[in-house]
């Protein structure tokens, strides 16, 4: 139970780095993402505020904060119950969320959910699953605005994970998905309308 306690909170230690807090200094871009309409310290707005190599800064640096603590927790030999299993899988995500560092002002946590199931490797299905349902509402059925993309592929995702029978990672991926829903939820972003389109209409 010790050991499982640190890697949980080794990844929420982890996940409470923000890169885009961070990148501010590095490209002195003070305030970067306090200009976008969720004020939301993640990959995306780095990209649209900072500009590409501020992006791909942010963007690897939530990659590799999820992607760490879990491929240490998987490869360490450590036998968990699916209850510790699912908090540290799910434990950057939360630190990314509610970030210990920054007055637990954080972001999203859809980069590091990626960034915790590549830690999984060489396990990749739930990413791929992801992935997968982001893509596919993306390009064949296309949800928007991004609020309603986001809950729709997560949703999906963990709809496929049950059908596939992935239960060593069910939990984890869905305790992720409730906090990125959760923090969705929270933040400051306008609720557009639901759109969903097919790929061959306009």
């Amino acid at each position: 139970m010790a050991r499982a306690l640190c890697f949980l909170l080794a990844g929420y230690l982890c996940g409470s780095v923000l890169f885009a807090r961070i990148a501010e200094r590095v490209f002195d871009r003070p305030g970067l993402v306090d200009p976008s309409p969720d004020g939301n310290p993640g990959a995306s707005n780095a990209f649209t505020y900072g500009g590409f190599w501020c992006g791909v800064f942010v963007l690897l640096g939530d990659l590799a904060k999820g992607f760490a603590p879990i491929w240490c927790w998987a490869h360490s030999g450590l036998k968990t119950g699916p209850v510790w299993a699912a908090l540290i899988l799910a434990a950057p995500v939360l630190g990314h969320a509610f970030p210990i560092f920054f007055r637990f002002r954080g972001g999203k946590g859809i980069a590091v959910t990626f960034g915790c199931l590549l830690g999984l490797f060489p396990h990749l299905e739930a990413g791929l699953a992801l992935a997968v349902c982001f893509l596919f509402f993306s390009l064949i059925i296309r949800v928007s605005p991004d609020f309603y993309r986001t809950v729709v592929a997560y949703l999906a995702a963990a709809a496929l994970l049950a059908v596939g029978r992935l239960w060593a990672v069910l939990p984890g991926f869905c305790l992720m998905a409730g906090i990125v829903l959760l923090r969705l939820h929270q933040s400051g972003e306008e609720r557009k309308r639901l759109e969903v389109k097919l790929l061959w209409t306009r």
